[in-house]
């Protein structure tokens, strides 16, 4: 008979893995969970953007959103905002945010924004998201309930404060157990899976199911399980990235969105928390040299930061494959997060993948060793699935450009173009996305996602669209009357975290 699964152990700390501690002992409080990481790994924390589903994962572990916000210098993250992608003019800019259009038939909407606001671009058009953005205004009033908004929205952060954070919750509120020990090596079972992993100098450490978060190390998902990696730099292009935390003068306004702006060979990142922004410079090292991506980088720092001195900023190199792995559920062992695999930063996929990979094992989990392999083969059939559609987005924002810059020209080259992703833009030239194109109901970039790129890039409309019903034409209406709402009743941002750091509680004194 088999014995059921009660020991969780979790190798490797920072975001994928304390996160995982937190959902499966609040989730499954029945569950013995262990955390193990090496002392020698520091936490890397550069600022990151996260989806709106990281509101339910906070509340769902009990960290309360004010809390949230002081611990991890976050800020609210609305959307993303592209600057240079299709021609690298001044004007060449669009949004793509959290709120999705209005409800009814696209096509009439489409028809409506034509004949109501055509110069407007389209974000602008279906929801009040866009104003709120252009304004620096946050999603919420400070005396709503906690992750309630009057927009959807997610969160910019520091990654390492947001581990520290989740560390102390998992073992003060939570019964974690952690491990500081360096893994260095396994105990495999009879029938291949991992029995035990080994710590240097510590012995061994037994469990029922093992969670890879060792980031690219991979070292249970790869080392042990010799799960096969899959390249995907064949469509995906960009494999290093410079890294800077750039001081803010006080008082100094907090972006809504994050914001990412082309360059000659990628493109860099640009995140604002209260105290600094995270801006960082993406590339494909096949089309620029280390020295030439930093020279850009500075450059953005002297151009977009007031009072920044980008002589002094000292950026951290990141070397990162793209690809995934073959299987992300191997026996007994699941890997989550940059184990699982890495498709550049943009759309910040990879937090969400953590969330949904756990939601998904904590809803199905295993009664015991002989469950888990139906249950293995579904989680790799339906994440490798959706591997694939972010691969697809993310490419979307390629193919459309109309840059003309060597890696601009090979990013359009059909052969890097998934085939089902061709297949899609020949679609959407008659019909637009709509929710049948991605019936997943946890599809990370749905059909609203895709209608924000596809035309805020410009792509053409259906040729034949219809008569825009006068309920149409009452949404657009809407929108605009909502965003003038909005933007007379909503807070600044800056305004927002200035009253929330003044109504902190006190910290006790240290003890003498």
């Amino acid at each position: 008979m088999e014995s059921p699964i009660r020991q969780v152990v979790i190798v490797g700390g920072g975001t994928a893995g304390w996160l995982s501690a937190c959902l499966l002992a609040a989730r499954l409080p029945e569950l013995t969970v262990t955390l193990v990481e090496s002392p020698n790994i520091p936490t890397i924390g550069v600022g990151e953007g996260t989806w709106p589903t990281m509101r339910e994962t906070l509340a769902s572990i009990g960290i309360p959103e004010a809390e949230f916000l002081r611990e991890c210098d976050a800020a609210f993250k609305q959307g993303s905002r592209f600057d240079g992608w299709v021609t690298g003019a001044g004007d060449d800019t669009y949004l793509h945010p959290f709120t999705l259009p209005p409800l009814g038939d696209l096509r009439e909407l489409l028809a409506a924004w034509q004949q109501v606001a055509p110069d407007q671009p389209f974000a602008q058009a279906m929801t009040p998201q866009g104003a709120v953005c252009a304004a620096g205004l946050a999603p919420r009033q400070r005396a709503m309930p906690d992750f309630a908004g009057a927009l959807n929205y997610a969160y910019h952060l520091d990654a390492g404060k947001f581990a520290a954070l989740l560390m102390r919750h998992a073992t003060g509120r939570l019964g974690v157990r952690h491990v500081s020990a360096e893994v260095c090596g396994t105990r495999a079972a009879a029938n291949g899976d991992i029995a035990a992993v080994l710590l240097r100098d510590a012995g061994e450490l037994a469990g029922d199911l093992f969670l890879d978060c060792t980031g690219q190390a991979a070292l249970l998902i790869g080392g042990h399980c010799q799960v096969d990696w899959i390249d995907r730099s064949d469509v995906s292009f960009n494999d290093r990235a410079l890294a800077a935390q750039v001081p803010v003068e006080p008082g100094s306004p907090i972006a809504a969105q994050t914001v990412g702006t082309a360059h000659r060979a990628g493109w860099i990142w640009d995140i604002a928390l209260p105290t600094r922004r995270g801006i960082g410079c993406v590339y494909a090292s096949r089309f620029l040299d280390d020295d030439a991506a930093e020279a850009v980088l500075r450059d953005y720092i002297a151009a977009k930061v007031p009072g920044a001195d980008a002589a002094t900023i000292q950026p951290r190199r990141l070397a990162f494959q793209t690809g995934h792995r073959a299987r992300f559920w191997q026996g007994n062992c699941l890997a989550v997060g940059l184990s699982a695999g890495f498709i550049e930063p943009l759309e910040a996929s990879a937090i969400v993948l953590i969330e949904l990979s756990l939601r998904r094992l904590i809803e199905a989990f295993p009664a015991d060793r002989a469950a888990m392999e139906p249950l293995s083969r579904r989680f790799n059939d339906l994440f490798r699935q959706r591997w694939d559609r972010i691969v697809e987005f993310l490419k979307l924002h390629y193919v459309l450009s109309r840059r003309t810059e060597p890696y601009w020209l090979a990013q359009r080259d059909p052969a890097t173009i998934p085939e089902r992703l061709t297949e899609s833009l020949e679609l959407w030239r008659h019909l637009p996305p709509s929710p049948r194109d991605f019936p997943d109901f946890e599809e990370i970039f749905p059909a609203a996602s895709q209608q924000y790129v596809l035309y805020g890039m410009g792509f053409p409309l259906p040729s034949r669209l219809p008569q825009p019903s006068g309920q149409a034409l009452a949404r657009i209406s809407e929108v605009r009357d909502r965003a003038r709402a909005m933007q007379a009743g909503l807070p600044e941002n800056r305004s927002y975290f200035a009253a929330l750091a003044a109504s902190a509680p006190e910290r006790p004194a240290a003890a003498s």
